[in-house]
């Protein structure tokens, strides 16, 4: 059994027919740009998926204008001919593909992979909303990822059609945000704040919130939820 655990995941991976006219739309995190998820891209485009890395610009505008690069990025999957689409999002990514399903629906949409999203917030914004550098470094989008109602996007937000699996990082190498934070947490999001009730997956993971995407590790478990919908827990942080 606990070799069947072990090796039957990671041979799925292998022998597992690369997706025909799949495609995975990235979004990458608020302050970053495209070249945030290019480790990710580069692994999906090898597994034979069509991947559109999309690219924002996260601190000038709020979560409503900024979603609308969702719509532009499932129109690049239509157009490459794909049939079903999926999302992998760094941080306030999941934040806005949640948004544009609000009031839009893509019958071609399937699963979602979201690492460290701010699902319900994030207390750093609590506590440094108001600073001059804070409102600089994240704009309008920014001050909308508070944990509390009255300034927060996210207490609106209802579930949305698609399989969820969630990577939260449980590792911080940011000593003075992270005190902002309940443990654990990955430095900017704590790991109760990523989750969410219609979720399909969850995992932690041992990985800090700024360089996740670039992990080996995660990016198996991406490979393995967008393939079966699961994540892998045989041996998590291989």
């Amino acid at each position: 059994m606990i070799l069947a655990d072990t090796i039957l995941p990671l041979l799925f991976l292998l022998v597992a027919p690369a997706p025909r006219n799949e495609c995975v739309v990235l979004l990458h995190g608020l302050g970053r740009t495209e070249f945030s998820m290019w480790r990710i891209e580069r692994e999906l485009r090898a597994d034979g998926y069509i991947v559109i890395n999309e690219t924002y610009p996260s601190i000038t505008k709020d979560i409503p204008e900024l979603s609308k690069h969702v719509g532009s990025a499932v129109q690049s999957c239509r157009r490459a001919g794909a049939t079903s689409i999926h999302f992998v999002t760094h941080s306030m990514g999941g934040i806005l593909v949640r948004t544009y399903f609000q009031t839009h629906r893509v019958a071609e949409a399937k699963r979602m992979v979201m690492l460290g999203p701010p699902n319900h917030g994030s207390e750093v914004v609590d506590e440094h909303h108001d600073a001059w550098w804070f409102r600089t470094t994240t704009g309008p989008a920014g001050q909308q990822l508070s944990t509390k109602g009255d300034s927060s996007i996210l207490a609106t937000l209802k579930p949305i059609p698609l399989e969820i699996g969630i990577i939260a990082g449980t590792k911080s190498i940011d000593p003075l945000l992270d005190s902002s934070l309940p443990k654990p947490n990955d430095g900017k999001v704590s790991v109760q704040s990523a989750m969410l009730a219609e979720m399909r997956d969850f995992i932690t993971m041992e990985e800090d919130h700024t360089f996740m995407m670039y992990s080996m590790p995660v990016i198996r478990q991406v490979r393995m939820f967008l393939r079966t919908g699961t994540f892998d827990r045989s041996n998590p942080a291989n």
